[in-house]
């Protein structure tokens, strides 16, 4: 015997694709829908609202269906109050937890819609009853006995929508190709900088080593140095190698300016951490003069603070390096919910880890010279992201020239 259930959806869900999601989603699963009521806004304006029959051959299907349905936005017509059950034990879930996606979440307790504070994907939903505040709480802090949200009921997931003007990244939003033009891109990027930061809204960078190895440190050194990242996310390798070129010219003991190998430069990334261990960490580096210039110095200066996290495969590392991975967690939380932009130019990994932990209304820009890697990046989560298939040493310093020119200001500043 079928099952059924009925979702509402309401908003610019035809020109934003959310409907046409729904109905993907719904046929991909094996499931039928009958709409019974559709509103179309007569209006640019206007939102449009409908409401659906959906159909599957059994309650398992069903509300497996339900529960994609619910991540694009789709919603019960019976709005009811949220379930609450107590976690039994630090990090022990409750049966039938509600996982949160990136998106805007709004639950319903006592009847009144709380905003779900801090959101980010793959977490809990934890109701303080006593201030009636909801907190997104990823399950390395949730404590014993916190009031934690079961089930989809009550929750209401706001996807996101197709800006109601042409805005600079619409042409190129949703796109991943090498085809499209470079620099015209890069200009649309920098004007989107220029724009946010005239609203006092912040920008990240997540960076690799390949912005030093392929000579794009002294662009993206300008670029801190001109006020446009308030914060960058990066790992042992960029921090040492900015160092390394910054002492001997090199990056991995290969002359930047030359390209050819340098006698005994393999050994120089570690004299470099040997140095920041000498002064104590990379600002004080900066202070005695050691370093004196490059990302990392730009940054010290500039009062730009940087988290670098570590992995197994760090040399040294860098004693301002966080090994501790849930303190690094931590860190990134702290600083993205204040960001409008995150740039990610050639590192996959720390990418998919400040992604993970972003909302979906934050812009974000992987620049990576494989098409593949924000492919990767969307497959976990990060459906905003959008793609610029070029590599950091062009990229840069074409970001670097058209912040430049818009702004009006020379190269020193």
């Amino acid at each position: 015997m079928d099952m059924s259930r009925e979702i509402e959806l309401e908003g610019h869900i035809i020109d934003s694709g959310v409907m046409t999601l729904v109905f993907d989603k719904i046929m991909d699963m094996g499931g039928e829908f009958e709409i019974i009521v559709f509103n179309v806004g007569k209006h640019k304006k206007d939102p449009s609202y409908a409401r659906l029959r959906v159909t599957a051959p059994d309650d398992r299907l069903l509300t497996a269906l339900m529960s994609e349905l619910h991540r694009l936005g789709a919603r019960s017509p019976e709005i009811q109050d949220i379930t609450l059950l107590p976690a039994e034990g630090d990090c022990i879930v409750p049966k039938g937890f509600y996982s949160t996606t990136n998106h805007p979440t709004f639950v319903k307790y006592e009847g009144k819609w709380l905003p779900v504070e801090n959101i980010e994907m793959d977490c809990l939903i934890v109701v303080d009853e006593e201030s009636r505040r909801a907190m997104c709480t990823p399950l390395s802090k949730l404590k014993a006995g916190d009031s934690v949200v079961i089930g989809e009921l009550g929750v209401r997931v706001i996807y996101p929508e197709r800006p109601r003007k042409v805005s600079t990244f619409e042409f190129m939003h949703g796109t991943v190709s090498s085809e499209r033009p470079s620099e015209t891109i890069i200009a649309n990027i920098a004007s989107e900088i220029l724009r946010l930061k005239k609203k006092g809204m912040k920008i990240g960078l997540v960076g690799g080593p390949a912005i030093v190895h392929t000579g794009a440190a002294e662009s993206l050194a300008e670029i801190i140095r001109g006020g446009y990242i308030d914060v960058l996310f990066a790992g042992n390798a960029l921090a040492t190698h900015d160092i390394e070129y910054n002492l001997f010219g090199t990056s991995l003991g290969m002359d930047i300016r030359t390209g050819t190998l340098v006698t005994g430069g393999h050994k120089n990334h570690i004299y470099a951490i040997s140095e920041i261990m000498r002064a104590g960490c990379i600002k004080n580096a900066v202070e005695q003069g050691v370093i004196t210039g490059g990302i990392m110095y730009e940054c010290v200066r500039n009062n730009v603070p940087y988290l670098l996290a570590g992995s197994i495969r760090d040399d040294g590392p860098l004693p301002d390096v966080v090994t501790d991975v849930l303190q690094a967690q931590d860190d990134i939380r702290a600083h993205v919910q204040q960001i409008g932009m995150v740039l990610m130019v050639s590192t996959l990994l720390h990418s998919i880890a400040v992604g993970n932990c972003l909302p979906s209304y934050v812009k974000t820009i992987c620049v990576d010279i494989n098409p593949a890697s924000v492919t990767k990046l969307m497959d976990r989560g990060t459906m905003q992201a959008i793609g610029v298939v070029s590599d950091a040493g062009t990229f840069l310093p074409l970001l670097a020239k058209h912040l430049r020119e818009q702004s009006g200001i020379s190269a020193s500043g």
